[in-house]
């Protein structure tokens, strides 16, 4: 749908009073393997996955906001919630707990900005037919609005594969979920019970001749696209290494479910210690494998750094401390 479409599509839903939220297409799946990890860590300069695992991306945002000296500011009294045992010196424990529950933090405080939007009759539970006509009622009520091929495909791809993931969210079966029901179908990838379905998800959206598997084309695919028709960039030789050397573990040319599960749920692998480890390793100047203040405020940029350039009544704001 063009641009002047969407905006005549979102005038109509308010002058209905009708709410068209958005499915729940994939999030952008997180390579959680160390190999890989720590490429992206070399290749991105500007720490922004840094300062989403240290301060949760909308916290992240509001950091974007301010001068040096307030991040710095700020920062330091972040630093002292850290301290957990107020010894002075931050160890990866202390590290790793800090980026869960900034985590945490992050997907329930996600969940309660769009609770409203979906318990429309505020019973405290959002039921399937309540998240289904928030979200696809206009569609569902108004099929000739959406003409294009492709957004019928997603649309009628995604509902049934929405229903899929809300039962499978919904623990007693109730078709109503509570509120952790409902944070475990926004965010599967944070709950044990949901992690089929994230591999499932996974496998369905990279599969594109639906074989039920995916060869090195599809993988590369997925990170990749050949637009300019010119030559690959190395990295991506590089991940090609990396499928028939770490996904493909039965070297059949394929990966099937167990091996994606392998790959974007590795077994024995805490991405927030890894987190931990790394600001540790980047920031640590005695190399005693602890963080000071001074250290910590040193490198700051790698922790909160801003790359802003616009400040204005943004830093008037009263910014809640963490």
């Amino acid at each position: 749908m063009d641009p002047q479409s969407v905006l005549c599509l979102m005038l109509l839903v308010l002058c209905t009073g009708e709410i068209l939220c958005k499915p729940t297409f994939r999030k952008e799946r997180i390579r959680l393997d160390p190999e890989l990890n720590s490429q992206v860590h070399e290749e991105n300069q500007s720490f922004q996955q840094d300062h989403e695992a240290f301060l949760g991306k909308d916290e992240a945002k509001t950091f974007d906001q301010l001068t040096p000296e307030e991040s710095k500011d700020r920062l330091g009294k972040i630093v002292n919630r850290i301290d957990s045992d107020n010894n002075g010196l931050i160890n990866t424990e202390e590290l790793t707990a800090w980026i869960k529950r900034v985590q945490k933090r992050y997907v329930y405080e996600n969940v309660a900005k769009v609770w409203n939007d979906y318990d429309v009759n505020k019973d405290n539970a959002i039921s399937w037919e309540e998240y289904k006509q928030a979200t696809y009622g206009y569609y569902l009520a108004n099929p000739e609005e959406f003409q294009d091929a492709a957004e019928q495909f997603s649309f009628k791809k995604m509902l049934p594969r929405d229903e899929r993931r809300f039962k499978q969210a919904d623990l007693n079966g109730d078709l109503a979920a509570n509120r952790e029901e409902f944070t475990a179908f926004l965010h599967p990838e944070e709950f044990e019970h949901m992690k089929e379905i994230v591999v499932l998800e996974t496998l369905e959206d990279i599969d594109k001749n639906e074989d039920g598997f995916v060869d090195e084309d599809e993988y590369i695919a997925d990170m990749f696209s050949h637009e300019d028709g010119g030559p690959e960039p190395d990295w991506v030789a590089t991940e090609r290494e990396q499928f028939a050397d770490f996904r493909d573990l039965n070297k059949d040319g394929k990966m099937d479910k167990e091996e994606i599960r392998h790959w974007i749920l590795p077994q024995d692998y805490d991405h927030a210690q890894a987190e931990a480890r790394h600001l540790i390793n980047e920031s640590d100047q005695d190399k005693d494998k602890l963080l000071t203040k001074e250290e910590i405020l040193h490198n700051w940029n790698m922790f909160v750094g801003s790359q802003a350039t616009n400040f204005g009544e943004d830093l008037t704001r009263n910014h809640d401390e963490l």
